[in-house]
């Protein structure tokens, strides 16, 4: 299991109604949020990443230097990096902090013409995104490396250091995230990790199920895939505390939007499944608070598990019984929220995994 959280990492300040302002993105700020984690029990967070943000693999390096034990699940993207370049940076990052890196690999579409990328296609996108898994993974473990694919060629490529194997963990462990039929099968072929946004438990059973077939059929090579959830969690005292600070913050959120989303957002499958989550309703699964989508701008952590923190646990234990083993949380203000979820939520969040729960029924 992996507990997680989120640091922004935006050049503006107000992520997610943030309340944070003046060095909001400055080192002694992001440290700040890095040695918090650590003192309330959370493993590490993942750093966003986006053309116009701060570079993941610097802020990582930076905070790295400044923890024991925080872990940086740092994003990436191919066609902003190269494998070869990408696996020999990772590999110094991981060993520089004892092997504390994971990576997750976003093939979702940024603004590829101002870092020079071209490949605007989603199929061609995710053949690419394959390629780099495959091939970062094999610089990781492999040497003298010789690749020739069909987008990436390496030709006697030994990457140093070397990284260094650990107990369950041959090398930093690769996420990705991803919808469509063509990401699911980069998953099942080739990621560690698939995340997941929050959707209802009997959606994610249906994926978890296809996931591991698609892993079957198309002779995965590794072990099996393991699955993640990323979402915004509203703890409070009470039940009604939450509820009513989260329906005010989604009135507020309505309030502040002039026009309806554009549609851009909307095109990945992803986003759209988001979409057709509030339209069967604002609450599903007892807690599952679909609204924020409509109108904070969609994306990871735009669906909401609401309530007390017993609540929350029960929720978020509900759905590791489906196999989700990788937690990343979240809310705003960031910084106050790592320590009340971390004093609040996650004792009972791991009271609940250790004790287990008879698992819901997957089919497939």
């Amino acid at each position: 299991m992996s507990l997680l959280w989120y640091i922004p990492n935006q050049t503006e300040p107000g992520h997610r109604g943030d309340t944070a302002t003046d060095d909001h993105n400055s080192l002694d700020t992001l440290t700040e949020h890095a040695r918090a984690l650590e003192r309330h029990g959370w493993e590490g967070a993942l750093l966003g990443a986006g053309w116009g943000r701060p570079d993941t693999v610097t802020v990582a390096t930076a905070l790295a230097a400044r923890t024991t034990t925080f872990e940086p699940l740092v994003a990436v993207r191919p066609g902003y990096w190269r494998p070869a370049q990408f696996a020999a940076t990772a590999a110094t990052l991981d060993h520089l902090s004892g092997g504390r890196l994971r990576i997750n690999i976003v093939s979702g579409r940024d603004s590829l013409e101002a870092y020079g990328d071209t490949e605007r296609d989603p199929a061609e996108r995710y053949a690419r995104t394959r390629e780099f898994l495959e091939l970062v993974r094999r610089l990781w473990t492999e040497e003298d490396v010789t690749f020739a694919g069909e987008h990436f060629q390496v030709a006697g490529s030994t990457v140093s250091p070397r990284v260094r194997p650990r107990p369950g963990r041959p090398h930093p462990p690769l996420y990705f995230g991803g919808a469509s039929e063509a990401a699911e099968r980069v998953a099942a072929t080739e990621a560690d990790v698939q995340l997941f946004w929050g959707e209802t438990r009997d959606a994610l059973a249906e994926r978890i199920a296809r996931l591991r077939r698609l892993s079957d059929e198309l002779g995965r090579r590794h072990p099996p895939l393991e699955f993640g959830l990323r979402i915004t969690t509203v703890v409070r005292d009470t039940s009604e505390q939450a509820w009513a600070d989260a329906e005010a913050r989604v009135a507020a959120m309505a309030a502040r939007q002039r026009s309806p989303q554009h549609e851009g957002w909307r095109s990945a499958v992803g986003q759209r499944r988001l979409v057709e989550l509030a339209q069967r309703g604002e609450v599903l699964d007892e807690r599952l608070y679909t609204a924020p989508g409509l109108h904070g701008g969609g994306g990871a952590g735009s669906t909401w598990l609401v309530g007390s923190a017993e609540e929350v646990a029960e929720s978020l234990g509900r759905y590791a019984d489906l196999g989700i083993g990788h937690f990343i949380l979240s809310d705003t203000p960031y910084l106050p929220e790592i320590e009340r979820q971390g004093r609040d939520l996650l004792p009972l969040l791991r009271a609940r995994l250790a004790a287990g729960a008879p698992a819901e029924p997957v089919n497939g």
